[in-house]
């Protein structure tokens, strides 16, 4: 029995890799195979993101052969350029603040409360942030800009200040922090905090002393992601900054497009590339120490009725305001999406069917549905192959070459859209990768930023594979195709559909990259929207809030059956 738990105990041995050179042969042969694995996903991230966003700076700080770094100097020596630094460092510091502040109290119901309605209301609570953000925009639009609700009701317009912006954020990220930050305080054990009390600390004092550093690392990891998501915000300032406000990706995306001016859009695709970087970092190191620091139990074993008037007010007191914020720009946005010409109906949903007379959007509008769900659809079967290799390779922890290639998998989400789209245009432009009339771009570029839903969902739930039964398997003579088709797909199957639910929602919202390369005659449905916003007329209005309605029930449908197949083991998103 000693020898037993000794050999529980200890650290686990490949089985039949003894010591010699046995187990050099396995130690070898699970090098070989974390590298295959890792190769598929390094290519497509070489040649999909890696190549666009070079051919970009190269081909705007390269002149007659040679390197121009005197041009860094000059744009980041700009007053414009420094004002648009210094609005984008401000208002994402300020938005992760907000949002921070108004879902912490949201993290506490969601963990340690049971109450009917608890998985619906979640889901409700994520469909802000697979929306697409131009649809945010046209949402807060529609409650506090000109003619809006607020404005009607009480005469106030919220589209010319910044807080429009700032609201818009936590609305889209709201979710984060529910997810990294609730989803961590349900597994901590509540029994700790009680022992506070027992020895005579106070409710606010125990969880100030004993929660709070426990929720440190997880804290810190949503607001880097916040900050991340809202340091890089186009579709949202696009919307309701006006000529005011602009951040980064936003202007890139005038000195590309507008301006024509390459170096300018370099320089600043750097600088932005620089920042995520190192906000990357930062989040990695966060994650390690959560998951080394922390004895966690199960979450279902922690949360509990509401029980006395305190918790009962805790709880309407959270949910009210938070489904209040959550459900407001939605229901106006189906609001002005039913409200016609000639009073509520269907007016503006059947024009969508209508012919456009637009040079720049010469299909109907209706027709941005079906390809929007072709090219999702798509993009979600090279997300799950792309991303799932990824989690495979990365599912046992290694040094620093899976670590940088963990880091890797999430630049997508903090690098410019607009680089990545005006770089498949240049870059892909010539065999034996001439892609630009081909259907593939937009799903490739949708594929880039599903890629890392898929690999934060699955890898938590691919790391709680007991290793033995891989192991059990190898000796049996399984390959490692057979071993993980035969033990690691069972398991993780729910975990699959979460991922591809969430890789497709996402695809179905992506908008700074699709901008640039989707054409005129196969629109995206958040291409559509903007452009139906972009031109004056109260049809070309209502035309845009319907075709956020329809995506917005896509986004929220998608999530709603998600939910159903939803694991604890899964990963934050």
């Amino acid at each position: 029995m000693d020898l037993t738990r000794r050999e529980v105990a200890a650290p686990r041995a490949p089985l039949g890799g003894g010591g010699g050179r046995g187990g050099g042969r396995s130690d070898g042969r699970s090098v070989w195979v974390r590298l295959g694995l890792m190769a598929v996903p390094a290519a497509f991230f070489a040649v999909f993101f890696g190549y666009p966003v070079a051919a970009i700076v190269g081909r705007g700080l390269r002149e007659g052969g040679h390197w121009q770094f005197a041009r860094v100097g000059q744009v980041l020596g700009d007053p414009d350029v420094l004002h648009v630094l210094w609005f984008s460092l401000w208002q994402a510091a300020a938005s992760t603040g907000l949002t921070l502040a108004l879902a912490l109290p949201g993290c506490y119901v969601f963990a340690r409360l049971d109450f009917p309605g608890k998985r619906l209301l979640r889901a409700v609570a994520t469909v802000p942030f697979v929306l697409p953000t131009v649809v945010v925009g046209s949402a807060f639009l529609a409650l506090a800009g000109r003619g809006g609700l607020l404005d009607e009701w009480f005469g106030v317009r919220l589209d010319t200040s910044v807080w429009a912006i700032l609201l818009a954020h936590v609305f889209l990220n709201y979710a984060v922090v529910l997810r990294t930050v609730g989803g961590l305080w349900a597994q901590l054990d509540p029994r700790q905090e009680e022992a506070a009390r027992v020895l005579g600390a106070g409710r606010l004092s125990a969880w100030r002393r004993v929660t709070l550093p426990a929720l440190a690392p997880s804290l810190g990891a949503a607001a880097l992601i916040v900050f991340l998501f809202t340091f890089t915000s186009f579709g949202v300032i696009q919307v309701l900054g006006g000529p005011r406000y602009a951040t980064l990706e936003v202007e890139i995306y005038r000195q590309t497009a507008t301006l024509l001016d390459l170096p300018a859009a370099a320089v600043l695709t750097l600088t932005q590339f620089a920042a995520v970087a190192a906000l990357l970092a930062v989040h990695a190191w966060s994650v390690r120490k959560r998951e080394s620091a922390l004895s966690l139990v199960p979450a279902d074993s922690t949360a509990h009725r509401p029980s006395g008037a305190a918790q009962w007010a805790a709880l309407y007191g959270v949910l009210v305001p938070t489904l209040l914020l959550l459900l407001a720009p939605l229901g106006v946005l189906v609001e002005r999406a039913l409200n016609g010409p000639d009073g509520y109906g269907f007016a503006f949903f059947r024009a969508l069917s209508a012919q456009s007379d637009s040079a720049t959007f010469v299909v109907a509008p209706a027709a941005a549905i079906g390809n929007s769900l072709a090219y999702a659809a798509v993009a979600t079967l090279i997300a799950l192959l792309v991303g799932g290799l990824a989690a495979a390779a990365l599912t046992r922890r290694a040094g620093r070459l899976v670590r940088g290639f963990d880091a890797l998998l999430m630049l997508p989400l903090g690098t410019s859209a607009v680089t990545v789209g005006f770089g498949f245009l240049i870059a892909l432009d010539e065999p034996p990768l001439d892609l630009r009339s081909s259907w593939i771009l937009v799903p490739l570029a949708q594929a880039l930023v599903g890629v890392p839903f898929v690999v934060r969902t699955m890898l938590p739930v691919l790391r709680a594979v007991d290793v033995r039964l891989r192991e059990a398997a190898a000796v049996l003579g399984a390959s490692p195709l057979r071993a993980w088709r035969e033990v690691d797909f069972p398991l993780v199957r729910r975990a699959l559909l979460i991922a591809a639910g969430f890789a497709f929602a996402v695809s179905l919202g992506e908008f700074g990259a699709t901008v640039f390369i989707a054409r005129p005659d196969r629109p995206t449905l958040p291409m559509a929207v903007a452009r139906l916003l972009g031109r004056a007329g109260e049809m070309n209005y209502g035309q845009a809030m319907a075709l956020s309605t329809i995506l917005m029930l896509v986004c929220a449908a998608t999530l709603l059956a998600l939910e159903r197949v939803r694991t604890d083991s899964a990963g934050e998103f």
